[in-house]
């Protein structure tokens, strides 16, 4: 191998590393947006249960304030 062969594959690996470690980084950002993202979704979903059972309760008083009427 010629010293400009090995030259020009120095120049490809560093170029990797580089990738490599920019992924990471993206790759961890991204980690975090999904536990983010998951978190809202389950404080989401408690609210909308909060809702629903509320709703529920509003439809089963429904036929008593329709007879008080």
């Amino acid at each position: 191998m010629s010293a400009v062969q090995i030259e020009q594959i120095a120049e490809r690996v560093e170029r990797l590393l580089v990738r490599y470690e920019e992924l990471q980084r993206t790759n961890e950002l991204l980690a975090q947006q999904v536990e983010t993202l998951a978190a809202e979704r389950d404080s989401l979903k408690s609210r909308l249960h909060a809702a629903r059972a509320r709703v529920d309760a509003l439809l089963e008083r429904l036929p008593e304030i329709q007879k008080a009427a």
